[in-house]
């Protein structure tokens, strides 16, 4: 994967009518070649057979030998014990990318120009771009194991791809439940690629341009996207029968912070006398800091002092993260974020976060360090003047520079589950993520934030990658089964 990744980085391809040359920078001293070569222009999947081995021609140019990479592709269980997997040519870096790609050693075998050239000829498969050889792999695995086999395509920026990638989330070879990861490619046609593809899991958060917090709309209207991620958009509906994880529309309520805060008022309705409370931070809309009348307005609205401020968008633009806690209230004038604004109660909740992450029909947490209470920033930002106290979220929050007084046994978690199974419901998501605290003295239990296919680094990976597979795979069947009966 680590392979790929870096073709699809440092390559430039220029095309030609037998062959595409692919400039690669290795970031070493010197510029490797590869050359891919191809006998003709047919889509590499309606050549393949169910040969256990993919013969890769990778030529070197000025040279009378040519390497033939043998790659298994099939899951291990599959493939014969007796196929050599043990040699590999030259650089040393592309001997571990591979095999890291692959779980598995390669072969590699030299053969001389004129056998070069008879291999080219052959009717043998051949692809066109590097890119193109996981959905070759994807191909033969599902003409093995046949329709039970399940694939997503997935649609992410890089990083956040990589970071999946390195957990083992995104294999190649099909995972314990049937389920095989393939990377969208826009370097590829779209249409082509969702053929192949049962669902689609996008973070389409990555791919915002502008967020109109102005408009009424309740559609993705309001969101300006790529053309990547536009062009998408306009194929998912033309194929009916691909699943995506999560519908567009269903992500909009966690891109605006007033929206959220307004759904999040209906947990009210989950709570049971003589029980813990579960409830919404209270919260103000802000428009302007300079306009008269907000002293009152937050006072009607049970926000103290001090209090957080947010921008309204909550991801997907540069400033989306910008934030304040606020000590006084002439410094709300000039105050520098972004606008239109969210003021939030601040909750005194002993520098105790927790995080819950909801991976289809199961629900994991992590407890962090958080904010110190009200009283000790006071006295940590009193030589200062009490000045607005600016931060990132996604960098410099804050937090508690001992460890918390408070015991995390405090939390309700089956009051927690039941606002999990509420908000699932609610915002018709698979898998997402919520923050909660709780407030010292009166025991609420106040969800400060929501997000969307979070990353759940906190839960172990031999935990969270099954739940995040059984997630993606019960919603996949149910959406073909809703889809079934729809028909019917």
């Amino acid at each position: 994967k680590v392979f790929f990744r870096r073709c699809l980085e440092h390559t430039r391809a220029v095309s030609s009518a037998c062959h595409q040359r692919l400039i690669f920078d290795s970031n070493l001293e010197t510029r490797r070649k590869f050359y891919h070569v191809s006998s003709c222009r047919e889509d590499f999947y309606q050549k393949a057979d169910c040969s256990g081995w993919l013969k890769v021609i990778v030529g070197k140019p000025y040279s009378s030998c040519h390497p033939i990479l043998d790659l298994p592709y099939l899951p291990n269980d599959l493939l014969k014990e007796n196929h050599p997997m043990d040699v590999m040519f030259g650089e040393s870096w592309l001997h571990q990318a591979v095999e890291d790609l692959f779980y598995a050693k390669v072969t590699c075998t030299f053969i001389t120009d004129a056998e070069y050239v008879f291999a080219t000829g052959m009717s043998r498969i051949f692809i066109h771009k590097l890119e193109e050889l996981p959905w070759l792999i994807c191909h033969w695995n599902k003409k093995v194991m046949g329709k039970e086999l399940l694939t997503v395509g997935y649609a992410m920026k890089p990083s956040r791809e990589e970071d999946f990638a390195k957990r083992g989330a995104f294999p190649l070879r099909p995972t314990q439940n049937g389920l095989i990861f393939l990377p969208l490619n826009y370097e590829l046609p779209i249409s082509s690629q969702l053929q192949l593809v049962d669902a689609v899991l996008h973070k389409a958060t990555d791919e915002i341009l502008a967020v109109d917090m102005v408009s009424p709309s309740e559609s993705s209207d309001r969101v300006t996207f790529t053309r990547n991620l536009q062009e998408l958009q306009r194929y998912v509906k033309c194929q009916l029968d691909c699943c995506v994880i999560d519908p567009f529309n269903n992500i909009l309520p966690v891109l605006d912070r007033l929206k959220i805060q307004q759904i999040l008022i209906g947990l009210e309705k989950l709570n049971i006398p003589g029980g813990s409370k579960i409830r919404a931070p209270h919260f103000l809309k802000v428009d302007s800091f300079d306009k008269p009348g907000l002293e009152q307005r937050l006072a009607e609205a049970k926000l103290s002092l001090p209090s957080i401020v947010k921008p309204q968008i909550a991801c997907g633009v540069s400033d989306a993260h910008s934030m304040a806690i606020v000590f006084k209230m002439d410094h709300y004038k000039d105050l520098n974020v972004p606008l239109p604004a969210v003021v939030q109660e601040y909750v005194d909740h002993s520098s105790l976060l927790y995080k819950f992450y909801a991976l289809g029909g199961k629900i994991f947490y992590a407890v962090k360090k958080s904010i110190p209470n009200a009283d000790i920033l006071l006295t940590l930002f009193a030589d200062e003047g009490l000045k607005p106290l600016h931060f990132d979220s996604l960098k410099s929050l804050p937090v508690a520079k001992t460890q918390p007084n408070g015991d995390e046994h405090q939390i309700d978690l089956e009051l927690v589950n039941r606002a999990e199974d509420w908000l699932r419901r609610t915002l018709d998501l698979t898998i997402f993520g919520f923050d909660v605290v709780v407030q010292e003295g009166t025991g609420d239990h106040v969800i400060v934030d929501v997000n969307y296919l979070p990353s759940f680094k906190e839960v172990p990976d031999d935990v969270a990658i099954p739940a995040f597979w059984d997630a993606l795979k019960e919603k996949i069947v149910s959406g073909k089964s809703k889809q079934a009966r729809d028909i019917s």
